[in-house]
């Protein structure tokens, strides 16, 4: 009878197995299966490609007298990038138009078209308008402050009285292009800076700043006696 008996039972306790690997057992197998599944991929966050072009225009540039950094694409905006642009105007090719407020120079080509430059502008109160014209031109231009630089900056300014020779640390930058009114130097510049990342700003004592590889492609386009109109 305990034969009997313990034989009966087997078949209820492997009942009751199967029914606990099925209430707990399963879930555990479906947890190891799981954990030991690869994680899917990271996918890091993409870089924002580099434009080549860009890159190329702003490079630095070492077949000058004075080393020319590369402008770091990072600190400027793609909208100050030199470029051509559609720009239907009534001056003709060749004259340049200063858009202080949009912080653009503009050289305008034919057919309705100019190569835009961003530009740093003057602070308010000593900004240039109206018109003039290019009588000189120059390469790693002296730089001397104005009298009234001097009065208003005594400190930063009264030093380089005398003029600073033209340099990688000059604040014309590689090229300067003077602008006379009615055969008479107005003391305002077209020029390179050595602060590439006050493009778009208004920070200088009145004159148009442009990033140095900018002012050295300007240069090399503009004639002397060429029309600027500062709007």
């Amino acid at each position: 009878m305990r034969l009997q008996t313990r034989s009966a039972m087997l078949p209820s306790r492997r009942k009751a197995v199967r029914m606990v690997l099925t209430v707990f057992g399963f879930p555990f197998l479906a947890a190891a299966c799981t954990t030991t599944s690869p994680p899917p991929p990271q996918i890091a966050n993409a870089t924002p490609a580099v434009d080549p072009l860009a890159a190329e225009r702003y490079a630095a540039l070492g077949n000058e007298r004075f080393s020319v950094p590369a402008v770091s694409l990072e600190d400027l905006k793609p909208r100050y990038m030199r470029q051509l642009v559609d720009y239907p105007t009534r001056e003709q090719p060749g004259t340049i138009v200063v858009d202080p407020d949009a912080r653009f120079l503009y050289l305008v080509q034919e057919g309705g078209k100019a190569l835009r430059y961003g530009v740093g502008v003057g602070k308010e109160g000593l900004e240039f308008t109206g018109s003039a014209r290019v009588e000189r031109k120059a390469q790693w231009p002296r730089w001397t402050p104005t009298p009234d630089m001097i009065r208003r900056e005594p400190g930063r300014y009264a030093k380089w009285a005398g003029g600073m020779a033209g340099g990688a640390h000059n604040p014309l930058g590689a090229r300067a292009l003077y602008l006379f009114k009615n055969g008479k130097d107005t003391l305002y510049r077209i020029h390179g800076t050595n602060e590439p990342w006050t493009i778009g700003e208004a920070v200088s004592s009145g004159c148009i700043r442009m990033m140095n590889q900018d002012v050295i492609d300007l240069y090399s386009r503009v004639a002397g006696g060429s029309r600027v109109v500062v709007l």
